[in-house]
């Protein structure tokens, strides 16, 4: 079933996905408040837990950026991914209470993944090349043929956050962002991207205060947040860094 949600109901559910990510990263939020408002509606609707998906973009190669590398690259990109890859799901599905279940975070399927060669995680069919072929070719036998082989689409894409952005461009005005920015900079020392993460900051700080982490020596450029070994800022969705 489709779950038609106003507005108002998304940005009360920002408000409530921000204090349990505890972080005001636009990308993360746009995706998991489409997490959020699901296992609320199943939890609403006497579910007692959710299978999810996660994981299985990054071992079995299903992001489109991976489609035309070649397999040495795709190999070693698979493996970078794997070891960085993180979900909120279980954090949002202990939130709401209900229980989350991710089959192919499970070690066995981690192993099993690991041992399949890249040549079947991203293979032409029917004259286009897919990722996550082998599942696709698995799973057809057991849903739709539109399911199996949809093409792959962000969850802010296909769940239709990805109009978040252009809401808050729409209600928050210019002049008002520029001074807002220029307010934050010189008191928090943090520097916003966007009208958007405007919003999803006045909401963090008010809950958990300034994100600036003095005490370490890798930080965010952007909202001087502690960084380890990454290009990418899980505080405030900065890429690259």
């Amino acid at each position: 079933s489709i779950y038609n949600v106003p507005t108002s109901i998304i940005l009360d559910a920002i408000d409530n996905t921000i204090k349990i990510l505890k972080n005001f990263n636009d990308i993360e939020i746009r995706n998991n408040v489409v997490m959020y408002l699901a296992m609320k509606w199943a939890k609403e609707n006497n579910e007692k837990s959710i299978i999810t998906g996660d994981g299985a973009d990054e071992l079995f190669a299903g992001y489109n950026f991976l489609i035309n590398k070649p397999e040495k690259e795709l190999e070693n990109e698979i493996k970078r991914l794997c070891s960085i890859m993180h979900f909120p799901t279980q954090k949002i599905g202990k939130a709401l209470g209900i229980e989350i279940e991710s089959p192919f975070l499970n070690q066995n399927m981690i192993e099993l993944a690991n041992q399949i060669p890249t040549n079947v995680k991203v293979k032409e069919e029917n004259g286009k090349r897919y990722g996550k072929w082998i599942l696709r070719k698995t799973f057809e036998k057991y849903i739709p043929h539109q399911i199996a082989w949809r093409e792959k689409s962000p969850m802010q894409e296909g769940a239709g956050t990805v109009g978040l952005t252009n809401l808050f461009e729409s209600i928050i005005s210019e002049e008002s962002y520029v001074e807002r920015k220029l307010t934050v900079e010189k008191e928090d020392g943090v520097v916003i991207r966007s009208r958007e993460s405007m919003y999803y900051y006045k909401i963090f700080k008010k809950m958990f205060g300034s994100p600036v982490d003095n005490n370490s020596q890798e930080t965010c450029p952007y909202c001087k947040h502690e960084v380890k070994n990454s290009k990418f800022c899980r505080m405030c969705g900065a890429f690259p860094i």
